[in-house]
């Protein structure tokens, strides 16, 4: 039986409920180790030592290397909810040339990294940049189109040494085919695959750059176009 509510002040308002409104709150909502889960926010105190990884970048357009360090700050130490995420990066090289935009580069990078959420976006970002004077071939044949995108493909492979990235190596099966066709072709062009010293690749001298790897190991194969390196096929 329902029973009469009687309301003296003025309504000025008004809500109908629903039966989740009527529902208590989940476990999960009241869990106390949940709620202190620790993530990254520019409110965090720099501790006096972080982790951190450095990566050495040699190009052909600089007789000076570049030395590329991200420091980690570890959040929910000791827990079941431990993670690194990077706090800073420096970049230093004998080379002043690139200096202005450099330190610049690294600023913004870091104040990214401390502002927390998913900063991940910063890999594709910096891989998408092109040089206007062209970019260069690394060992393997891997194409840069700038040294800023060869500094997005670090900080790229120090996430995916935390964990923030995936690393999207080829399984057992593919690497299992990629060396098939690559001995097929080798046969066919009574070519034994034999390590190149060189600078620019260890794929066949003719091969063409793989739009998908950005790697020079795109050959003919069958009347389609067949990557060595990532698999990747086009028939045409």
């Amino acid at each position: 039986m329902n029973m009469a509510i009687k309301i003296d002040s003025k309504i000025v308002g008004y809500k109908v409920l629903t039966e989740d409104d009527n529902k208590e709150p989940t476990e999960s909502c009241n869990d106390p180790q949940i709620n202190d889960v620790e993530s990254m926010h520019e409110n965090l105190e720099r501790p006096e030592m972080l982790l951190g990884s450095t990566y050495k970048i040699k190009t052909p357009q600089s007789e000076h290397a570049l030395y590329i360090t991200v420091n980690d700050m570890v959040l929910n130490m000791g827990t079941e909810h431990e993670e690194r995420r990077p706090y800073e990066v420096f970049i230093n090289s004998k080379n002043m040339e690139h200096f202005q935009w450099v330190l610049a580069l690294t600023r913004v990078i870091s104040a990214v990294f401390r502002k927390g959420g998913d900063a991940c976006f910063l890999v594709e970002e910096l891989k998408a940049v092109f040089d206007p004077k062209g970019g260069y071939f690394k060992k393997g044949g891997v194409f840069m189109p700038s040294l800023v995108a060869e500094i997005g493909c670090a900080i790229e492979s120090h996430m995916k040494f935390i964990g923030m990235l995936k690393d999207n190596e080829l399984d057992e099966h593919q690497k299992k085919l990629i060396a098939a066709k690559r001995k097929e072709f080798d046969e066919k062009n009574k070519a034994k695959a034999e390590p190149v010293e060189d600078d620019t690749s260890s794929f066949p001298e003719k091969a063409q750059l793989c739009s998908k790897c950005q790697t020079k190991a795109l050959v003919l194969m069958d009347g389609c176009m067949t990557c060595l390196n990532c698999g990747d096929s086009k028939c045409g």
